[in-house]
């Protein structure tokens, strides 16, 4: 895979509408944030309709941010569900910045 650049390719203002709604929906009802050496782990108790908003999520983001790799991760019986965000050096530091973790 080329070396991808940690930026999103959104412009400004649909960046902004993004982060407003899309993502920070998601990052809010994360039990849990936990810093990774490339990323970040959000944790979520399986109820509702959590998974099919991680997928929306991951889809809309694997377009605008190539350089994230997403690894979803669903534990048995009802377990949580945790989603990695990671990718190159930086990609912490971005997370970080647009979602205030």
């Amino acid at each position: 895979m080329a070396d991808l650049p940690v930026a999103c390719t959104l412009s400004p203002a649909a960046l902004k509408a993004r982060r407003e709604n899309l993502l920070n929906a998601l990052v809010r009802r994360a039990k849990e944030s936990r810093e990774l050496p490339t990323g970040y782990r959000l944790r979520f108790a399986a109820e509702g309709d959590i998974l099919s908003e991680i997928a929306r999520t991951v889809d809309a983001e694997r377009q605008c941010c190539r350089f994230l790799r997403f690894t979803v991760s669903i534990e048995p019986d009802d377990g949580p569900i945790s989603v990695d965000l990671t990718g190159p050096a930086g990609t912490r530091e971005f997370l970080a910045a647009m979602f205030n973790l």
